[in-house]
Order: C-alpha cells, then structure tokens, then sequence
C-alpha cells in the first residue's frame, strides 16, 4: 500500500517536472516582438497563420540619400516592386518550426532584392541569430529584442 502511494506520488512529481519544463521551453521559444539589427532596422516578428512572418517597422535612415525620398525597395529583381516602401516590407517569410528555437522559411534581403532560404534560431539573451544561405554558403546576424 505504501509503495503504491510513492508510485503515485512519483508519477505525479514526473508530471509536473516535465509539464514546467516543457512550458518553460514553449516560452523561451517565442521570437515575436520587435527586434533591431546593426543597422538600426527594426522588425516585428509575429504569428502569420501557421507560420512566422517579419515586416520592417522602422529604420535608423528613413530617407533615400540619393532621392531624399522614403527608402523603397529598389533593389528588387520584379521592377514592378521597385517603388514599394521599405517601412512595411516583409523580409521573413513563412517561418515554419524546425526543432526548439528554430524556425525555417525565407528570408527577404531588400540590400540585394533577393529571396533565400534562411533561419531563425533563438540566441541567449534577448537575441534572434538570423541566417540566410546560398547554395552552400550562408551567413548572418544577431538581431536584439527591443520589446515583445
């Protein structure tokens, strides 16, 4: 009888450990908030159906040097969508779960007007690691939350 009793209490203490640690993970892994890259650009990372999506919500340089006009995407490869707005641009798309803290998809680069493939993978403290491939290569960036 009291074997049972321990075996209960067992199962039960089990349970809780593995609930409060499988919720601490579902919270750690949660990258949407605004975030800023080194560049002073922010994005707002945010649920999109099923998937992760990231709009551009602010830049350091929000005027065109060259036109003194707001910054559009003019490095597209669709001249079509040359005269868009930088502010509004999606640059992380369909963002799908691939394992803890790390989300898969494509990512937007408007400086080069090109679609990759790419990554998002939770960092330490407070940062978005960013990673874009081409063929075999890629790269990235740390991005830091500025808020959730």
């Amino acid at each position: 009888m009291a074997f049972d009793r321990f075996a209960g209490t067992l199962v039960w203490v089990l349970a809780v450990v593995v609930l409060f640690a499988w919720g601490t993970e579902l919270a750690a892994a949660d990258p949407t908030g605004v975030w800023l890259d080194k560049e002073g650009t922010t994005i707002r990372v945010q649920v999109c159906g099923q998937a992760l999506c990231g709009t551009i919500v602010g830049m350091k340089e929000t005027l065109d040097p060259a036109t003194g006009r707001p910054r559009t995407d003019k490095n597209n490869a669709d001249r079509a969508l040359r005269d868009r707005p930088l502010i509004g641009l999606p640059v992380f798309l369909s963002m799908r779960p691939d394992g803890a803290g790390r989300w898969s998809g494509q990512l937007y680069d408007p400086d080069r007007g090109n679609i990759y493939t790419g990554h998002l993978i939770e960092g330490p403290q407070d940062t978005l690691r960013v990673e874009g491939c081409l063929l075999m290569l890629c790269g990235g960036e740390n991005l830091t939350r500025v808020s959730k």
